[in-house]
């Protein structure tokens, strides 16, 4: 066997608020040829399966799980295919992590991510939540997703086939186990100085208004119609409010963040207080963003 199996990780090592316990197995997945492994693993383990990817919009119990987390290990960079019109045809592996992938368009001076830039992450997790910023979302730039699933093997699949919503992506009849293997961007020709301070503007933006460099998993809550959950939770009086070493963060309250020690039990709690003040103050029910395992 090639997939590299390990015993026991531990999920607070594995993602980015720093908390949870361990789940029985973590399943490293390097090459194409692993995946016909992987599939006779999916068949005869009873473990319930999950793509971790780099953690980044995670919340797990401090308990052990009994799961098998998938995770996928970039083996080459980012490749440029062709020029297609005006648009350059790039290929990056969905282990690959974004902000890598951003470093790498702006070195070859290509544009179009930049209002991604801050967004931690892979490229697999870019693709299943849809990751936008600043009008930029990740669906957007795609024309190609190669997906795997245990039944149908690896395919490549155009993105006007799949449908990328707020924070969600599908494709088709594919459910189930399915994983992103490698996506296709279309992107703009530009050079390494514009991009560069693009990716700069955006990133000094969100450095006076997100906690970008505390621990925590991005935004909590996805934002209603009526008004941002931010904007909710702060009108609520939650920026700031700590429970334990975890906290709302006082310069965006939609953003959750270990303050040291935190617990999961106590980033619940904190959930739930968010609820419960914005639904007793505004009548919204917000729902999470981050994925609770």
């Amino acid at each position: 066997m090639t997939l590299e199996l390990r015993k026991n990780p531990s999920l607070a090592e594995m993602t980015t608020l720093r908390l949870g316990g361990t789940a029985e197995v973590e399943v490293v997945v390097r090459e194409e040829h692993d995946l016909d492994e992987l599939a006779e693993f999916l068949v005869h383990e009873t473990l319930r399966p999950f793509v971790i990817g780099c953690g980044s919009n995670l919340l797990a119990p401090d308990t052990h799980l009994d799961m098998a987390l998938l995770r996928m290990a970039a083996v080459s960079g980012p490749d440029r295919v062709e020029k297609r019109g005006d648009k350059m045809i790039v290929r990056a592996n969905a282990a690959q992590r974004l902000p890598g992938l951003l470093g790498w368009a702006q070195k070859a001076g290509f544009s179009g991510m930049e209002n991604l830039t801050g967004i931690p992450g892979s490229v697999g997790g870019a693709v299943a939540m849809n990751a936008g910023s600043y009008g930029t979302e990740f669906g957007e730039l795609l024309t190609r997703v190669r997906l795997w699933s245990p039944m149908q093997g690896l395919e490549w699949v155009d993105a006007s086939e799949c449908s990328f919503g707020y924070r969600s992506f599908s494709c088709g009849s594919r459910s189930g186990k399915t994983i992103v293997w490698e996506v296709e961007l279309a992107l703009d020709e530009s050079s390494p100085k514009a991009v560069r301070k693009a990716m700069q503007a955006t990133y000094k933006k969100k450095q006076s208004t997100q906690p970008v460099t505390a621990k925590s998993a991005g935004c909590v809550f996805k934002n209603p119609e009526s008004k941002s959950a931010g904007m909710l939770l702060d009108s609520a009086g939650l920026k700031g409010v700590r429970i334990g070493g975890m906290a709302f963060s006082d310069i965006h309250a939609n953003f959750l963040v270990n303050l040291g020690g935190g617990t999961s039990d106590e980033a619940m709690e904190l959930l739930q207080l968010g609820r419960d003040k914005v639904k007793e103050q505004f009548g919204v029910t917000l729902e999470t963003e981050v994925i609770v395992l």
